[in-house]
């Protein structure tokens, strides 16, 4: 990590009252965005940090995958979106010590077309974030379509980390994202900024990735996380066994991978975001 710089501040450590509210984002679907956003709020729950998982994609694979079954539960993301219920009393604890979630159903697909005639309808989740105390990291988990929910993900977030993936179209879908915040930025949250780069599905035996991260670098310079995750098949599974990555591998290359970018999430605190 080297020494600290005579200009740089401390990173602020858990229970500090820094709190980063962070969406994971891309227009593109099939980039790593849900798993991303699982793994590395695990990593830094692991680190004693209080994360919250907001999951706001109504396929609710965040939620299954931290290992929570939704449906048993009374309150889900759609309650605190329609105002029904105050954010804190619809969260869910995961396996991960400090990392709880926001559940996400079905049902949320309905808020789409619920929010269209409400009040102030974009900043729903920015107003229950709001009035929620006690998280260091907040993580929204997007969905990849450009509807009421994910203008709801940009107005309540600072900051946007983008999953890409090493694949021939990786940048197909970011140049979108990019113009969609630009709208968000002049219209509804002039703090959101594109924090970090993640690039994921890294396969060391193909030109093309190399290709690929060299581009993205080119194109996003050091907002690219130095740390790229592999393609891995346990990465892969850990979903369906409800856990992240650093419990169903915590020695394997896929949550190695993840600790590190988590470890980079972290230095990039506000106070050094450029």
């Amino acid at each position: 990590m080297g020494e600290m710089q005579a200009d740089e501040q401390p990173i602020p450590g858990p229970g500090s009252g820094i709190r980063r509210v962070i969406a994971v984002g891309n227009q593109k679907g099939g980039v790593g965005k849900t798993t991303t956003t699982v793994n590395v709020s695990a990593a830094i729950a692991e680190m004693g940090y209080r994360v919250l998982v907001i999951d706001l994609d109504p396929q609710g694979n965040a939620t299954t995958g931290l290992g929570v079954n939704a449906r048993s539960l009374e309150h889900t993301a759609y309650d605190v979106l329609m105002d029904k219920v105050p954010l804190d009393d619809a969260v869910a604890a995961t396996s991960v010590r400090n990392l709880f979630v926001l559940p996400a159903t079905i049902d949320l697909a309905g808020a789409e077309i619920e929010l269209v005639p409400a009040i102030a309808r974009e900043s729903k989740l920015r107003n229950a974030i709001d009035k929620s105390e006690g998280w260091d990291y907040i993580f929204i988990d997007c969905p990849p379509s450009l509807g009421l929910l994910n203008i709801n993900a940009l107005c309540a977030a600072t900051e946007i980390l983008v999953p890409i993936q090493c694949e021939y179209y990786a940048l197909e879908g970011v140049g979108q994202l990019l113009r969609n915040v630009q709208l968000i930025q002049q219209s509804l949250n002039a703090d959101l900024v594109v924090s970090l780069v993640v690039m994921t599905m890294y396969d060391a035996r193909t030109k093309l990735s190399d290709q690929v991260v060299a581009e993205v670098r080119e194109h996003f310079g050091d907002k690219v996380c130095k740390t790229v995750v592999p393609r891995n098949v346990r990465l892969s599974e850990s979903p369906s066994y409800g856990q992240p990555i650093i419990t169903f591998d915590p020695i394997g290359r896929g949550a190695v991978a993840y600790r590190e970018v988590a470890k980079e999430v972290v230095q990039h605190a506000p106070n050094r975001l450029g």
